[in-house]
This record gives C-alpha cells, sequence and structure tokens, in this order.
C-alpha cells in the first residue's frame, strides 16, 4: 500500500540509463517516490539542493566523473549525508530489489 512508503525517496545512482530507469520505474510502481542520478557528481548535486534526503541510496560503484567509492568518500565527511544508507550491491531480480528497499526504508 503506498501510503505505507516512506515520504523520503530512494536515491539510483547508476549510469547505465536503461539500468537507471528500470530501477526507478520499479520502484515508482510501488509506490516509492525516487530521485535518479547518472554519476556520484550528479548525485552529491541533487543530494546538497535537496529539501528531503533519500532514505537509501542505490549505488553503482564504476561510473564517469565521479566513482561510487569517491562517493562515499565525500558521503562520510558530510554530516548531513553520512546517515544516509547506501547500498552498492544492487539485485537484479526486482522482488529481491523491493525486499532490499523495504529493509532499508526510513518511516
Amino acid at each position: 500500500m503506498a501510503s505505507e512508503r516512506p515520504v523520503a525517496p530512494v536515491l539510483v545512482v547508476e549510469d547505465d540509463e536503461g539500468v537507471r530507469g528500470a530501477f526507478a520505474a520499479l520502484l515508482a510502481s510501488e509506490g516509492y517516490r525516487v530521485m535518479e542520478a547518472a554519476d556520484g557528481l550528479e548525485a552529491l548535486e541533487l543530494l546538497r539542493a535537496a529539501e528531503t534526503l533519500p532514505c537509501l541510496i542505490l549505488l553503482d560503484l564504476m561510473m564517469p566523473r565521479m566513482s561510487g567509492w569517491d562517493f562515499c568518500a565525500v558521503q562520510k565527511r558530510d554530516e548531513r549525508l553520512l546517515s544516509i544508507p547506501v547500498v552498492v550491491q544492487k539485485p537484479a531480480d526486482p522482488e529481491q530489489l523491493l525486499e532490499l528497499v523495504k529493509r532499508h526504508r526510513a518511516g
């Protein structure tokens, strides 16, 4: 039920537009709000401008401009972003992905 979903969005950080779009569509179809970024640098820009921080970040590691590793290093030094859980091993199975998000969601 959508009313049980957290108000905070899930941030999907993935340079492959098809994969990012598929994750975003799946989460949106289950009632989650979704933010999308193509790399770590874009993710940081979104997070720093966001009024509501995400309840979870699904993060790719190998990306142009700023890798997932570099993103995590910057996130750990930013007190506002430090508490957001990050998942780097994104399951390909839709049911596993939804279960992962349910376990980490805020609210």
